[in-house]
């Protein structure tokens, strides 16, 4: 059946590039915030936020062509609503690494806790994943590695959810100061809600599977 409905797919030359370029972007980015928590150093933080603003705009401009291609092409590779989907997913996923760097310089989070630093790499695990479904979506014949991906993204997210709760007890028994708890705790949340994001880019991933395996 796999090959049946990939002959009949339209040889899309648009959409598929642009979530690819877009899943590139964030693996990217992912590979720059790790750095930025990495380092407690404002010198070298400064340029790492600058360039995942960067790469955040660039993922804004590749959602943008998402939405325009989509209103101006009449036969799509896969149902209209699930293209939006994944390009507002997609781009989510960029916009929440962007805010937990914001986060971390607007607020002086100075040291980051091994609570941050394991939360920003398995985001960057989240985002490798979502990488690799999406590299794989333009011809369906690899389902099966399509939902490997989905799976071990939902398991990275289950992970996340738990240094994030472990963290914030942690937060909130060990710390007296009620600004340090809250600046911590936003950067906390920004990075989980990271992971939740790559969890949606699985689901739509999931979705489009179900209609078209």
């Amino acid at each position: 059946m796999n090959n049946i409905f990939s002959y009949f797919i339209p040889k899309d030359r648009k959409f598929f590039p642009l979530f690819e370029n877009a899943s590139a972007n964030l693996v990217e980015m992912s590979v720059l915030l790790k750095l930025l928590v990495e380092t407690d150093d404002l010198k070298v933080r400064l340029p790492l936020h600058k360039q995942i603003e960067q790469l955040e705009h660039k993922g804004d401009e590749i959602t943008h062509q998402v939405y325009l291609e989509l209103s101006k092409t009449f036969i799509t590779p896969f149902d209209r609503e699930d293209i939006h989907a994944l390009a507002t997913a997609l781009d989510d996923v960029a916009d929440y690494m962007h805010g937990s760097s914001n986060r971390i310089l607007l607020y002086n989070v100075n040291e980051s806790t091994e609570a941050i630093k394991k939360l920003a790499e398995l985001v960057g695990q989240a985002c490798v994943d979502v990488d690799k479904a999406i590299k794989e979506l333009k011809n369906l014949k690899n389902i099966r590695l399509i939902a490997d991906s989905c799976v071990r993204i939902n398991s990275i997210e289950n992970q996340a959810d738990y240094v994030f709760d472990k963290a914030i007890g942690d937060l909130f028994d060990f710390e007296d100061d009620a600004k340090v708890i809250m600046k911590y705790k936003e950067v906390l949340s920004g990075l989980e809600s990271a992971t939740d994001m790559c969890e949606d880019v699985a689901n739509v991933l999931e979705t489009i599977l179900v209609k078209n395996a």
